[in-house]
């Protein structure tokens, strides 16, 4: 049965009356397009404090490996310009270093939070609790402009992005290996380096709150804006056509799947580790594949083809089944409120249950 957390005394009768006489019959539902497989990444302590300048050069980043080269964010091509990352951290910082080929590098954008991704830029989208809810974006142009907010939620359901979220005592630097601005020469790459606050990241957390431990994992990703330009009087202009911007190329550590960064749970891994080392296997704290199965139901029935079934009167009890479970047993059952829904999907091989509502809150077993 459904959990009674979110559902009001006045109705449980109806709960419990639909039990035995309001199931509906069963919901064939194809995720199989779906799922991923997010990228993984295993991050080495730093030795010692880090300046951040924009370069590679502390001692310290020579721990920590670089990921694997950016790919378009449907995962299906391979940009034409490289970009990848390196991460550390200590119990002050998380920091990032990124490598960014480009030929022609420029920016416009000076003031703190205008909307940096107008620019080519790079960013930072970070959740501390495996969670599409309470997660943070940084967005950094050459300029090294800064760009940080946070949202509730996804756009796709109905989150507020918090545009005053200023992260105190973020760091941030560029280098530009060429000339800014100048359309004359061929340039090498720009280069990317933050030590994002623990205590910032660390309030985004579920309960408890506190600083991660060696093995803690979180959700993270990052983008690459990159735009098609002209020159007009020897200035960067984004490319029009007919009027109007041609639309951006958006380059991926993790592939989304889909053209959409705000889907967390699509992101990739992070481990909080010691030191790294090249034969250490990923194994994941929760059940990924299970997770992503829950989400994906979750957009069907909350904004895609099966949102009718949110219509059904309050208290039915709808079973739905895959149509490809890849063997697993698993029973799911969509339950309709008078505030919304929840989803309920129970592994039958181990008895975990997982629930998911209408804003897209997934709960897991206790001790995931």
């Amino acid at each position: 049965m459904f959990s009674q957390t979110r559902i009001s005394v006045g109705f449980v009768w109806i709960v419990i009356f639909c039990h035995f006489s309001c199931k509906k019959e069963t919901i064939n539902i194809d995720i199989s397009g779906e799922l991923i497989t997010p990228r993984t990444y295993i991050i080495p302590k730093a030795d010692q404090s880090i300046k951040i300048d924009g370069r590679e050069d502390d001692p310290s980043w020579k721990k920590a490996p670089f990921t694997k080269d950016f790919i378009d964010i449907e995962g299906q091509k391979t940009p034409d310009q490289k970009t990848r990352l390196k991460m550390l951290w200590d119990e002050e910082f998380l920091y990032i270093y990124a490598h960014i080929e480009e030929k022609h590098i420029w920016a416009t954008l000076k003031n703190r939070d205008t909307i940096i991704f107008y620019n080519n830029d790079f960013e930072v989208f970070i959740s501390p609790s495996n969670s599409n809810h309470n997660y943070g974006e940084i967005e950094i142009n050459a300029l090294n402009t800064v760009w940080d907010l946070l949202l509730d939620r996804p756009y796709n359901t109905k989150g507020n992005p918090i545009f005053h979220w200023n992260i105190q005592g973020l760091k941030t630097a560029v280098h530009v290996e060429g000339t800014l601005n100048n359309p004359k020469d061929i340039d090498q790459y720009w280069s990317v380096e933050m030590a994002i606050p623990m205590r910032a990241l660390t309030e985004l957390k579920r309960s408890p709150k506190g600083q991660p431990i060696i093995g803690e994992q979180w959700r993270i990703n990052f983008s690459r804006v990159q735009w098609e330009h002209d020159l007009i009087d020897d200035r960067y202009y984004r490319k029009k056509k007919n009027g109007k911007y041609l639309p951006e190329n958006n380059w991926v550590w993790s592939p989304q799947g889909v053209i959409n960064m705000h889907l967390p749970e699509h992101w990739g891994y992070i481990e909080f580790a010691e030191s790294t080392q090249t034969d250490q296997p990923w194994i994941h704290k929760t059940d990924s594949e299970i997770e992503q199965i829950v989400y994906a139901l979750f957009r069907k029935i909350a904004y895609g083809d099966y949102k009718y079934l949110r219509d059904q009167a309050p208290g039915e009890i709808i079973p739905i089944k895959l149509k490809d479970s890849d063997g697993r047993k698993l029973k799911i059952s969509l339950l309709n409120s008078y505030t919304g829904f929840d989803l309920e999907l129970e592994d039958q091989d181990n008895g975990a249950i997982y629930t998911i509502d209408e804003r897209g809150y997934i709960n897991r077993p206790s001790g995931q």
